[in-house]
């Protein structure tokens, strides 16, 4: 079978397409014929070895790109209760050394999987596992309640228009923050204010909202400038580690680690289905077309994502 690998950090250049005996699943183990993979900037740090820099990332002579996958259950592995041969499925690969979810095919543990929904096709499936993830946990870990004050920077990308949409489901009075021609795509997801980027975000939030907001997720890696909006005492949940702001005015600042939640993702799933979660896909490409993914999610002003397909 075929899948991504990076044996050299660097540039798009690096990504290669080799050919892999297709992997067999182990106990609790369950094996995907792939329908669609997602790019993700994780795929970026990844192949450029800034997540190895970082300690995040083991050094390894072959690293397997993927995160995010949809597809039809091929084979399960002892123990498997939850799936059988021919399901839809969506999942999260997070920790594997075997090949990622940008192959033919790819085996995860049944707990990182979820079936999929059913009102998409697989393509706009495969976008939902890493950024649904990763809003739901984002939006949990500020503890909010009805009534309460967000401020979502990074509100048009994947991450910040599934959080606008979660909180509003939520009845949390959501501040948008992103480019001035995205108002009303953030707007139409249940953000109740918007602020166009700015420099003074600070100043900016609290002219609507006296006193700072309640919590901050900063989908946007703006750092201390959203920190500014935020009320003494709130919380800051931030996406990128080296982004979080110290806990200024004794707020709590946590900064969100994703994980594959099989049970979570389902539940998403159900959200997708019933029309509260809006899935966007910008382009599809052939998984030989992988370095230009990389090309166009680096350039930036992607709106939606953009997703392989075997």
């Amino acid at each position: 079978m075929r899948a991504v690998v990076v044996r050299r950090f660097g540039g798009p250049e690096v990504l290669e397409i080799v050919d892999v005996p297709v992997p067999e699943p182990g106990p609790g183990e369950v094996r995907v014929r792939v329908a669609a993979a997602a790019v993700n900037r994780i795929d970026l740090s990844t192949r450029s070895g800034a997540l190895t820099a970082a300690g995040l990332l083991p050094p390894a002579p072959e690293v397997w790109l993927g995160w995010d996958v949809a597809g039809v259950v091929e084979a399960v592995g002892p123990g498997v209760s939850r799936f059988r041969a021919g399901d839809a499925v969506i999942g999260l690969r997070d920790v594997l050394p075997a090949a990622g979810a940008q192959a033919e095919r790819v085996v995860l543990e049944q707990a990182a999987l979820a079936p999929a929904p059913r009102t998409v096709s697989p393509v706009e499936a495969a976008t939902l596992p890493l950024i649904g993830l990763t809003a739901d946990r984002s939006l949990a870990l500020t503890g909010l309640a009805a009534g309460q004050t967000l401020l979502v920077t990074g509100a048009a990308g994947g991450v910040g228009g599934l959080v606008c949409e979660l909180a509003a489901a939520r009845g949390i009075r959501t501040v948008a923050v992103a480019g001035a021609a995205d108002e009303p795509e953030v707007r139409g997801r249940g953000a109740a204010e918007f602020v166009a980027r700015t420099d003074r975000l600070g100043a900016a939030v609290r002219r609507l909202v006296p006193g700072g907001v309640d919590a901050v997720i900063d989908a946007a890696c703006a750092g201390v400038a959203a920190h500014a909006a935020l009320r003494g005492g709130g919380t800051f949940v931030a996406l990128v580690a080296p982004y979080a702001p110290p806990p200024l005015r004794a707020t709590r600042v946590v900064v969100q680690e994703v994980y594959a939640d099989g049970a979570r993702l389902a539940e998403l799933a159900a959200l997708v289905d019933a029309g509260r979660l809006t899935l966007r896909v910008a382009r599809e490409l052939p998984l030989a077309e992988v370095a230009t993914a990389h090309e166009l999610l680096a350039a930036g002003g992607v709106r939606g994502r953009l997703v392989l397909v075997p």
